[in-house]
């Protein structure tokens, strides 16, 4: 891609909750590029980038999909991303590569809990974004009420660049703001491409003038000289409104809102041209820093076809004729036969062949430039989050963090199974998805799949049924629950062992004592300052040895056991969390003392201190939101209050009532069926991973466990 030509790039991603029409706006985008010349609808299942069997026998969206299109002079790369919280690793692995998003929300639904969640996820990766309210023609929409939750509940600044006419059945089309125009669907076009642009009708004139006047206030957050033409009363054109626009945009000062019907063909198109005028293109982003992997010094590529060569692997397809890597290239030029290094694991990739991929079909590229995203084959040792550059200008980029898994199934192979048939499936299973993790316990010898939550499980398994030569069967899902300490503690531990010849001798002293949540976060910051990574279950170790009783090379031994003993930890045979273990005082011996011993030491020093602090067993607790009919609410609540749950807020609007509450995650299983049966199919309910909290034995769920 030529340099002049990045300036006309858009890498953009649709995000939002589920079933707020993310898919559906992506389908009318292909249609009205003249991708597709049919539309797709989710509800027959012929939509484009909802090409897996499952996503459309559920009609929902499971794998991000990327599709390219052109508007006007403009190419503008997309990224349909699912809206359901057990997919939401697919959605942080694409925000990771975007320039910019569209949020799309649900007139009806507004801003719900999974729309809160991409949202900060956007943030965390700066991505500017525009909010799309879409489903307007739907009864009980509500855009000024939208648009007031984006405030309360997104932290958001919104510019509203185009105000409804009409609702419900009765709606007509948008108001254009920016140009003061009404737009609305050509009736004549049994296509459903033209649109008239006409003058505004006397009843929305007042209120589009007032609309128009607040859009300018927040667009001169963004330009001292559109804030001078506005005190000084003068004329502001359309380009100068809209390069305000862009440029508060791209600070992040505000987010700009438009809307539409898009299962009826309305905003579409202007949606398109917001995206063209007001996201940022590849070089309107910061240059992408990178450190190199020998000195860790720092360096930055810029988006420019001379540069090395530099890209993120960020998602990885497995299929029979070799595996597809997504790509986006940050620097450089990338070609089919190129060799490159992954800096990652040190592995030397030649390029085979690359596409430009549109859902499941793809046409291949020659050649792929700054700003490019595209699918690779012919890797065999890149996977996600993975950096690919220059064999002579190496750099490591940042890679993508995923949550970890709360629910565990066990995984019982059908005994016709070939073992390395299914050790393979696993093999991709895991390396396309990193929020999949698989191990064999060693006590049950069960082979245990953890992911996100019900859904991800079960799509993870049909995935596995679709290798040939596999077949499992599942158990009930299993908590992934955790433990700590009960109280601080000092444990001495004498490990002296003779056995003939030179013995064992290793005396150590460790204070612990449990963390709490606020000595978590000064911990993680501590080490963050240092420049370490926190630790994911909280076990922090430090010292306090004076005079050498320890000599320094025990102390990382004494280190290491401690953490061993913390991976499967006493009584319940969870992972030990939130506990900081300090090393005070110990002895040695000038022949018998040795790393190992020290090593020992601290294992059995930790788990006696476990048995003589007591153990507290902690369990996942979920943040749970319920959207049903308000008649169901009191029954709903009475269901959530026998399942141990805590209802924090109930609110109520155009007679549905969404209730928040947060949730023991063992008291959650089988729940879609439950609140499906008891109110006839019209409630529905999402849930993400909250905190742990104490549970006492006999409320958790701990089957088959020696206690």
């Amino acid at each position: 891609m030529a340099a002049q030509k990045l300036d006309r790039v858009r890498n953009i991603g649709i995000i939002a909750h589920v079933d707020a029409g993310k898919t559906t706006t992506t389908e009318r985008i292909l249609y009205f590029s003249g991708t597709k010349h049919k539309v797709g609808d989710v509800d027959t299942g012929d939509t484009t980038t909802d090409f897996d069997p499952l996503e459309r026998a559920k009609g929902i969206t499971i794998n991000s999909a990327a599709v390219s299109i052109d508007w006007g002079e403009n190419a503008i790369n997309i990224i349909d991303t699912p809206g359901h919280v057990d997919f939401t690793a697919e959605v942080e692995r694409s925000l990771r590569v975007l320039d910019g998003a569209v949020g799309v929300f649900c007139a009806v639904g507004g801003v719900e809990v999974q729309s809160e969640t991409v949202w900060f996820q956007a943030n965390k990766y700066k991505v500017p974004r525009i909010a799309y309210v879409n489903k307007l023609d739907r009864t009980g929409a509500d855009f000024y009420g939208c648009v007031q939750q984006m405030r309360e509940k997104l932290m958001a600044k919104p510019a509203i660049l185009s105000i409804p006419v009409g609702a419900y059945t009765d709606f007509q089309g948008i108001i254009d703001l920016i140009r003061m125009k009404f737009i609305t669907r050509d009736p004549a076009d049994k296509k459903n491409i033209g649109y008239l642009v006409g003058e505004i009708p006397d009843s929305h004139k007042a209120e589009a003038a007032q609309r128009r006047e607040e859009l300018l206030e927040m667009a001169s957050l963004a330009c001292d000289e559109l804030a001078e033409m506005i005190l000084e009363g003068k004329e502001v054109s359309e380009e100068k409104l809209k390069g305000a626009i862009r440029a508060g945009t791209l600070k992040m000062l505000f987010t700009p809102v438009c809307c539409g019907s898009s299962k009826n063909f309305h905003g579409v198109q202007q949606l398109l041209d917001h995206v063209i005028d007001i996201l940022p293109s590849p070089i309107d982003r910061p240059p992408v820093e990178g450190i190199m992997p020998k000195t860790k010094e720092k360096v930055i590529r810029k988006p420019d076809p001379k540069e090395p060569f530099a890209g993120l692997a960020f998602k990885t397809v497995a299929e029979p004729t070799g595996d597809l890597v997504y790509v986006r290239v940050y620097s450089g030029e990338l070609r089919a036969g190129d060799t490159v290094n992954n800096t990652t694991n040190g592995r030397s990739e030649r390029i085979g062949r690359m596409y430009r991929m549109m859902g499941n079909r793809r046409e291949e590229m020659e050649v792929a430039g700054p700003g490019d995203i595209m699918a690779v084959i012919g890797l065999k040792n890149t996977f996600t989050g993975n950096t690919l550059c220059s064999t002579d200008a190496s750099v490591a980029l940042e890679s993508i963090t995923f949550p970890k898994p709360v629910i565990s199934v066990a995984v019982v192979p059908d005994k016709a199974n070939d073992e390395t048939k299914l050790g393979d499936a696993l093999q991709r299973l895991l390396r396309d998805d990193p929020t999949i993790k698989a191990h064999t316990d060693p006590e049950t010898k069960q082979l245990i799949l953890s992911g996100m939550g019900e859904l991800h499980l079960e799509v993870s398994v049909d995935k596995l049924h679709r290798f040939p030569g596999v077949k499992v069967a599942t158990g009930k899902p299993m908590v992934a629950y955790r433990q700590t300490i009960a109280r601080p503690i000092t444990q001495e531990t004498r490990y002296i062992k003779q056995t003939g010849g030179r013995g064992k001798f290793a005396v150590v002293v460790v204070e612990y004592k449990p963390l709490n949540k606020d000595e978590q976060d000064a911990w993680a910051k501590k080490m963050e300052e240092e420049g370490e990574q926190p630790d994911p279950n909280n076990i922090y170790f430090h010292d306090k040895i004076f005079g050498g009783v320890v000599p320094k090379e025990y102390i990382k031994p004494t280190e290491e056991g401690i953490r061993d003993a913390a991976i499967k930890g006493a009584k319940y045979g969870f992972p030990c969390v939130d506990i900081e273990a300090c090393l005070v005082d110990g002895k040695i011996h000038p022949v018998d003392s040795s790393q190992d011993a020290f090593k020992l030491a601290g294992w059995e020093n930790f788990r006696d201190a476990q048995q003589s602090a007591g153990i507290i067993l902690l369990e996942p607790i979920m943040k749970v939101a319920v959207v049903a009919p308000e008649k169901y609410m009191g029954s709903l609540t009475g269901d959530l209050s026998r399942r141990r749950g805590i209802i924090q807020d109930t609110i109520t609007a155009n007679g549905r009532v969404t209730i928040m509450a947060q949730v023991p995650l063992a008291e959650l299983f089988g729940y879609t069926t439950d609140i499906r049966g008891s109110t006839s199919g019209t409630a529905s309910f999402t849930m993400e991973p909250s905190h742990y909290a104490e549970v006492k034995e006999e409320l958790a769920d701990l089957p088959n466990l020696k206690k």
